[in-house]
């Protein structure tokens, strides 16, 4: 899987950016906030980071509850960011999950377990990543 990153001809700091995942590609946009400079047309990087995360989520969820014939109908997701300690190696992610279906409450307490096993939290709390940046 390769992304391609592009500036996109409108706005200041806007990003195109392609994800070619097998025979398709996918376009997502990237923008800064208007407090930073940009124009706020997309989501931040940042933005995109936690929004991984909760699709992960969701998308986890889903597929074990299918997997194990849960009665989950969906998942919303919400996630508020506390990056005022960034700086200083402090990123934290409050997530909260609305489970919809019906549900008993060990099933409720079984997803919110399965939860934190996506691969995007996963990755995020207990792999070391490894960024090799060069030029082309």
């Amino acid at each position: 899987m390769t992304i391609f990153l592009q500036k996109s001809d409108s706005g200041s700091y806007r990003q195109t950016i392609r994800v070619h995942q097998h025979t398709s590609q996918h376009t997502l946009y990237a923008d800064l906030a208007s407090a930073a400079g940009g124009d706020d047309t997309a989501p931040d990087p940042h933005d995109l980071f936690d929004a991984s995360l909760a699709a992960c989520k969701a998308m986890t969820l889903m597929l074990y509850a299918k997997r194990k014939e849960i009665p989950l109908d969906w998942v919303d997701v919400e996630i508020n960011r506390d990056s005022s300690q960034e700086t200083k190696g402090q990123y934290a992610l409050d997530v909260s999950l609305k489970l919809v279906g019906t549900l008993s409450e060990a099933e409720q307490q079984q997803l919110l377990a399965i939860a934190d096993k996506c691969p995007i939290h996963k990755l995020m709390t207990s792999t070391t990543i490894h960024v090799n940046t060069h030029l082309k």
